[in-house]
């Protein structure tokens, strides 16, 4: 009995660290430049999680993917992918824009 208890707590303890390494991965979404627009231009994510955007730029020139709610900016060349990782977000909306059109490249994340 004391044995199945020992052991009980040792599995415990070494898939403890396996557990939270799995809640940690991050969340993946896509978003898409095209036309000098982001497509979706709304991403609904989940508030608290981690987040990986893999932004991909379908136009020829290059974008900067910008946002001062969620302090990150990243230039993508023409044809390129970029992933952009983030924290987990609270509750609430974060606009991002890109830098080099930015009177139509505009979106917003929204974490619920």
């Amino acid at each position: 009995m004391l044995r199945q208890i020992i052991f009980s707590c040792v599995l415990l303890v070494c898939l403890a660290p396996l557990h939270a390494q799995a809640e940690e991965e991050p969340k993946s979404y896509t978003i898409t430049i095209k036309d000098h627009r982001f497509t979706p231009s709304e991403l609904k994510v989940p508030a608290g999680h981690k987040i990986k955007l893999l932004v991909k730029n379908n136009d020829p020139t290059a974008e900067e993917f910008e946002s001062h709610d969620l302090h990150r900016e990243k230039i993508i060349p023409g044809g390129a992918d970029a992933v952009i990782t983030l924290r987990p977000l609270d509750k609430g909306t974060y606009k991002f824009f890109g830098e080099f059109h930015e009177e139509t490249a505009q979106g917003y994340i929204i974490a619920e």
